[in-house]
């Protein structure tokens, strides 16, 4: 007797319970503050995503969300509740995250996260190779800045991540897969006759384009200047490796390039020439990173081999 009575209050109790899919609708609204735009994302009507919300409330007996005709506002005890959605969601993605581990290894979806420093150059020549290797792998791929990249990772939003190192991105567990080299970018005419390599104490700072805060190739490429008091003009940031190449080209100033990009033929129809730094730390590091709970560490493992053999053909 006392057995049903539990299991009828556990019964009762999973009534006033969100939903996965309405945890995911206001997760989705969160981060695109557009009704419209949620709705997209999870793939169902804007009416459909309002009700499901609305329930929410209902169920909750609270407002999460402020709205009117020209803004999405979420209340405080509105961020509070994403806050934990995006653990519940993390959470029940592991689950289905362990199903997949359990079957035949990259046979299955891979979302995977690229830097913009990275995809445009290494990802060409690698995804011929991994789609003969493994052909029943279903990747998804997303490009975003480093920060955004780490906390998509963190939130269950990617698999796994293909970083430059050394970046803080929280806990991660990643397998190393090669060094990138940084090389200094520059126009003939303003470096005549330059040395076999460059100290960076002969770098102009004030002539040293950069790329915008949020890539992490610009923290890279202060470090292989080893220079704490260094100060380049910040009046002048490039949103791509593409725009800097063309400023330099134009003789607006001079750069760091990492050797994958340039290799990838970034400087083809251009003047510029490139000299490495003299420097220990004029190097990053191409990972490939996880969250350390991920039941499917083993098979991502095995996806930074298929990198590193790929690359090396």
């Amino acid at each position: 007797m006392v057995e049903q009575i539990d299991c009828v209050d556990y019964l009762l109790a999973m009534i006033y319970l969100p939903t996965i899919k309405q945890l995911q609708y206001l997760v989705a609204l969160h981060r695109s503050r557009h009704f419209g735009k949620a709705a997209e994302a999870c793939y169902v009507t804007q009416s459909t995503l309002s009700a499901g919300l609305r329930e929410l409330e209902t169920l909750l007996g609270v407002t999460l969300v402020e709205r009117n005709r020209r803004v999405v506002r979420f209340t405080p005890l509105g961020e509070a509740v994403v806050e934990r959605a995006w653990r519940i969601l993390a959470e029940a993605d592991g689950i289905a995250e362990l199903a997949r581990a359990a079957g035949k290894p990259l046979a299955s979806e891979l979302r995977l996260g690229v830097i913009p420093t990275i995809a445009p150059f290494l990802l060409p020549s690698l995804l011929p190779g991994l789609r003969k290797q493994w052909p029943e792998l279903k990747l998804f791929l997303r490009e975003e800045q480093s920060g955004q990249a780490c906390e998509a990772l963190a939130r269950g939003q990617l698999d796994c991540l293909l970083l430059a190192l050394p970046y803080a991105c929280g806990e991660i567990e990643f397998e190393p897969l090669f060094d990138d080299p940084i090389r200094l970018a520059f126009h003939p005419e303003d470096l005549p006759n330059p040395p076999a390599s460059i100290a960076p104490e002969r770098i102009d700072e004030s002539r040293l384009l950069l790329l915008e805060d949020g890539h992490c190739l610009k923290d890279h490429a202060l470090a292989a200047c080893s220079r704490a008091t260094f100060r380049p003009d910040q009046s002048v940031l490039g949103t791509s490796l593409h725009t800097l190449v063309q400023m330099v080209d134009n003789r607006i100033g001079m750069t760091l390039l990492p050797q994958m990009a340039i290799d990838a033929g970034i400087l083809t129809n251009t003047s510029i020439e490139t000299r490495p730094l003299a420097s220990p730390k004029a190097m990053r590091s191409i990972a490939l990173a996880w969250r350390p709970s991920s039941p499917r560490a083993d098979e991502y493992r095995l996806f930074a081999r298929a990198l590193r053999d790929a690359r090396a053909g």
